[in-house]
């Protein structure tokens, strides 16, 4: 049995038990990308060097008898916006930041100081200001389920799903301020986590909006997520525990919100979205409708630029002005007038928001968690995103059902439903309140062993090989 078809945690498995070596799984991971980078574009930078060191070092410690972490000899692949040593960041954008950006934070630490082998920085939408994964500098990575023309592989974090498809990493790093973690594992077939806010340190990595930003994990199973999750959660870490089991579904409570989940949806997602909640649903304790208060006022605050607007406009103007008149159109069109908003209305944004998440979350006494469709729209195809309306709408479609989430300041993950009518990955989202990461994880894994994990339900992509 291939890396492929093994578990992170068979895998690390074999690494300490002398059956596979880290630099086989470099080798792997570079034979991977090679085969297919040339129409995928899943990285910004790349550095083999450096990485087959990094796997060289990792065996030398497995033969030494060192075992520093569970990521130790793991492909990861990282978002440019991270700071890793070694590796310039540009955020999306033309020129790369100055050195001072390349320091890592807490999340990559952990995973360097576990001997995780770094394949290469995925590409991002610029700023990270963008739902569905173009860049006008660098190009967009291109969606490895397209079949009729290239089609978006989700936004911001555009390379990362893209790299777990391609099989050039395990292991993806990303950033969640609307969706940008979850919206590119929807579509790529993955699965992806947004932490709650502040539960992990955003040090060292490029700021879109500090009040909204939560780094996160793509992974190509829940398993895996559980695994990477387990790895490099501080809190989890010092509880010492190995793993995160499946939840009991007879006991599991589920919400099924309509509006604005399904409001325009597209009907083959929302048909993939009714069949995969018809497979596992009956086996729960309950599947009840219900409502989010709040959402309009949220929704609106979000069209009208949020939170990230101002505080995206506020640190180009204080750090890079010179680079606004450079912005690729679709991100500049974003902040053009935040910065004359007035502090009253950014303070009440706030406001609004902080309280509506705190009243929604009433939902949360009738259910364990909430289930939705993850993205509402198939993948748009890339040449028609050139019309700026047809990408404002689109992009707009792709963050609703997943920047309430963001809005309101709570946790979800997505893992694969099946494919729509063009046959692109549906994702299906699980929304749990702030800080209940781990039985999030839970619940996930125990929908995943009632059908199947991504892999047995959509198969391999076509643009793979």
């Amino acid at each position: 049995m291939s890396s492929e078809e093994r578990s992170l945690r068979q895998i690390a498995g074999d690494l300490r038990e002398g059956g596979i070596t880290a630099a086989a799984l470099h080798t792997a991971a570079v034979s991977a990308r090679e085969a297919t980078e040339a129409r995928l574009n899943a990285y910004k930078t790349i550095d083999d060097g450096l990485a087959a060191r990094q796997a060289g070092v990792a065996d030398a410690a497995f033969a030494s008898g060192m075992d520093l972490g569970p990521l130790q000899g793991i492909p990861v692949s990282v978002k440019d916006l991270f700071g890793v040593p070694g590796y310039p960041v540009f955020a999306g954008m033309a020129q790369a930041l100055p050195a001072e950006w390349q320091r890592p934070g807490p999340l990559v630490s952990r995973m360097r100081s576990q001997l995780g082998v770094v394949t290469g920085k995925t590409h991002t939408v610029e700023c990270a200001f963008g739902g569905l994964g173009t860049n006008a500098h660098w190009g967009a990575p291109v969606n490895p389920w397209s079949v009729d023309a290239p089609r978006a592989p989700g936004g911001s974090s555009s390379g990362a799903g893209v790299s777990l498809a391609q099989g050039s990493a395990l292991v993806a790093f990303g950033t969640d301020t609307a969706g940008s973690v979850r919206i590119p594992a929807s579509v790529t077939g993955q699965v992806g986590l947004k932490t709650t806010h502040g539960r992990w340190s955003l040090d060292g990595i490029f700021p879109l909006s500090p009040s909204l930003d939560t780094p996160g994990l793509l992974c190509r199973s829940v398993a895996d997520l559980a695994f990477a999750f387990a790895a490099l959660d501080p809190s989890f870490m010092e509880r010492n525990r190995e793993d995160i089991a499946p939840a009991d579904l007879a006991t599991l409570r589920i919400g099924l919100p309509d509006r604005p989940f399904n409001e325009d949806i597209d009907p083959s997602v929302s048909s993939v979205f009714s069949r995969t909640l018809a497979e596992f649903s009956p086996k729960c304790r309950s599947a009840v409708a219900v409502e989010l208060p709040g959402v309009a006022e949220v929704l609106d605050i979000f069209a009208r630029g949020g939170l990230a607007a101002p505080e995206l406009r506020t640190l180009l103007d204080a750090r890079f002005p010179e680079r606004i008149a450079t912005l690729d159109p679709v991100v500049r069109l974003r902040i053009e007038g935040a910065d004359s908003m007035p502090a009253t209305e950014y303070l009440r944004r706030r406001a609004v928001l902080a309280a509506c998440g705190r009243q929604a979350l009433s939902v949360f006494d009738e259910v364990d968690v909430l289930v939705t469709a993850t993205v509402a729209i198939s993948p748009p195809r890339l040449d028609d995103l050139a019309d700026m309306d047809v990408y404002r709408h689109a992009n707009m479609m792709a963050l609703r059902n997943t920047a309430i989430v963001n809005l309101f300041g709570w946790c979800a993950l997505t893992l694969p439903a099946g494919l729509d009518a063009n046959g692109m990955p549906v994702g299906l989202q699980l929304i749990a309140p702030p800080m209940q990461e781990e039985r999030l994880i839970a619940v996930a894994r125990a929908i995943e062993a009632a059908i199947g994990t991504g892999s047995q339900r959509l198969g391999k992509p076509p643009l793979r090989s």
